[in-house]
C-alpha cells in the first residue's frame, strides 16, 4: 500500500490550491504536501511593496498557518522521481510512495546566471521586486532617486508574471511624475525580447504610458553582468541581421528581473521535456510520461503566462481530472491557457490584462480590458490579496470557470 493516495510536490500557491480543491471534492482522500519552506509568500504583492503600497510583512505568512489541516505536511525537498515505481526520494534519503502525484514545484530564479548580480543586489542602486527582502529597497531607491539613469530589465522568456518588470517601471515613473523628477531621469526598459508585451491588444495602451513617461525601449538587450560598485550594467545586444555585441550602460538605479528556469530536480528528472520543464498535456495538465501524474503552475511546459491567476484556474481542473482518472473515467476538464497580469501603469490605475492560449483576450468582467481603470487598481490592492489568502488557499474557487 502506498504511503499516500495523493502526493503533492510543492506547497506554494498551486500546490495548496490543488490540495484544497481535491479535498473539497473528496474528503476521504489521504493527501500529503512536500514543502521545505517555513514561510509562504503572496508574491504578486511584491510589486506593491516596491511602490510603497504594501509592507513586505503583509505578503508573508508561516507555512504552517496556510497548510490545510487535513493534509500531511512533509517538511523536506524532493531530490528525485521514480515514476515507474510511484515513489519520490527526498533530499534526506527518505522514499515516499504514492498512488497519484501532483507536481507544483514552481520555478527557479537564476540570479547566478548574471555575472556579479548576487553580490550587487541590495546596494549601489541594484534591486529587484522578485525578492521579498529587496522589494522595500526598490521603493527606497524610487523615493531617494537623485541620479539620471534608471534601467529596468527583462530576461528571455519564460518568466513568472511577464508584466512584472514593466509594473516596477511604470510605478516608479508615476512616483517621479508626482515628485516632479521625471523630466530629469532617463528611463530605459532593456528587454531581451522583441516586443513590449506578448498579448498584442494590450501593447497600444501600454505604449501611451511609455511615451508619456519618456521611456526608451531597448529590445534585444539581455543583461549579462552587473558591476555594483561602479554602477555599470553589461548587456548582450542582439538585433535581426547583425552579430551580437556587448555594451556597457551606467546606472543610478537598476531594477533586475532575473533569468528563470525549471528547478534542477525537475530539469534532471524523467518528468521533464527537453527544455527542462515538466511535460504535460496543455489542456488536461496530465503528465505525458505517466498517466497518474499531473502538473500545474510555473513548473509546467504549458505555453501560458506563469501567474497566480493561471494556478488559480488550473487547480480545480487538476483536481477534477485526477479524481476522474482515479475512477477510470474520461478526463472532464480542459485548461484554456488563462492567465492574468494586472499591469500597474500608474498609482491608482491598472490595465487588467487577461488572456489565454494564442493571445486570446479573456476578460473576467464586462468591460474593455485594454483600458486603465481605478476599479482594477482596487481589485489588485484590496480584493485579490484577500481572495488569495481566504479563498484560493481554502478551496473556494471564486473567479474560476473551467471548460469541458
Amino acid at each position: 500500500m502506498a504511503d499516500y493516495q495523493i502526493l503533492i510536490v510543492g506547497g506554494g500557491a498551486a500546490g495548496i490550491a490543488t490540495a484544497t480543491s481535491l479535498h473539497k471534492r473528496d474528503h476521504t482522500l489521504k493527501i500529503a504536501v512536500v514543502e521545505p519552506s517555513d514561510t509562504h509568500y503572496y508574491q504578486p504583492g511584491w510589486t506593491m511593496v516596491g511602490a510603497g503600497h504594501f509592507k513586505k510583512e503583509e505578503t508573508a505568512r508561516p507555512t504552517a498557518r496556510v497548510m490545510p489541516p487535513y493534509v500531511t505536511h512533509i517538511k523536506g525537498a524532493v531530490a528525485t522521481f521514480q515514476p515507474n515505481v510511484n515513489t519520490v526520494t527526498l533530499a534526506d534519503g527518505k522514499v515516499v510512495s504514492y498512488d497519484y502525484l501532483v507536481v507544483a514545484a514552481g520555478l527557479k530564479l537564476d540570479w547566478a546566471a548574471i555575472e556579479g548580480l548576487e553580490a550587487a543586489l541590495g546596494k549601489n542602486g541594484v534591486t529587484s521586486n522578485y525578492r521579498y527582502d529587496l522589494a522595500p529597497y526598490t521603493w527606497e531607491l524610487v523615493q531617494k532617486m537623485r541620479g539620471r539613469e534608471a534601467i529596468f530589465t527583462q530576461p528571455p522568456m519564460p518568466i513568472k508574471c511577464a508584466g512584472a518588470p514593466q509594473k516596477a517601471m511604470y510605478l516608479s515613473c508615476s512616483s517621479w511624475v508626482k515628485a516632479g523628477k521625471i523630466k530629469d531621469i532617463n528611463v530605459s526598459f532593456c528587454n531581451a525580447g522583441p516586443v513590449l508585451f506578448g498579448c498584442a491588444p494590450y501593447v497600444p495602451p501600454l505604449m501611451k504610458y511609455v511615451e508619456s513617461y519618456g521611456i526608451k525601449l531597448d529590445f534585444g538587450h539581455n543583461l549579462v553582468k552587473v558591476d555594483g560598485p561602479n554602477q555599470t550594467a553589461t548587456f548582450k545586444v542582439t538585433k535581426d541581421g547583425a552579430e551580437s555585441q556587448m555594451i556597457e550602460r551606467k546606472f543610478d538605479m537598476l531594477h533586475v528581473c532575473p533569468p528563470q528556469r525549471a528547478p534542477d530536480f525537475i530539469k534532471n528528472s524523467p518528468l521533464a521535456n527537453e527544455a527542462g520543464w515538466m511535460a504535460v498535456n496543455q489542456e488536461t495538465l496530465q503528465s505525458t510520461v505517466a498517466s497518474n501524474i499531473f502538473g500545474l503552475g510555473d513548473v509546467t511546459s504549458t505555453p501560458n503566462a506563469k501567474t497566480v491567476a493561471a494556478a488559480r484556474k488550473q487547480a480545480p481542473i487538476v483536481a477534477e481530472n485526477l479524481i476522474a482518472h482515479m475512477k477510470r473515467a474520461t478526463l472532464p476538464r480542459a485548461y484554456d491557457g488563462y492567465g492574468s497580469c494586472p499591469l500597474t501603469v500608474e498609482h491608482g490605475k491598472i490595465i487588467l490584462a487577461e488572456f489565454g492560449y494564442g493571445g486570446k483576450v479573456m476578460p473576467t468582467f464586462p468591460w474593455d480590458s485594454t483600458r486603465p481603470r481605478r476599479s482594477a487598481w482596487f481589485l489588485k490592492k484590496s480584493i485579490l490579496p484577500w481572495v488569495y489568502w481566504n479563498a484560493m488557499l481554502k478551496g473556494r474557487e471564486w473567479l474560476v470557470k473551467t471548460t469541458s
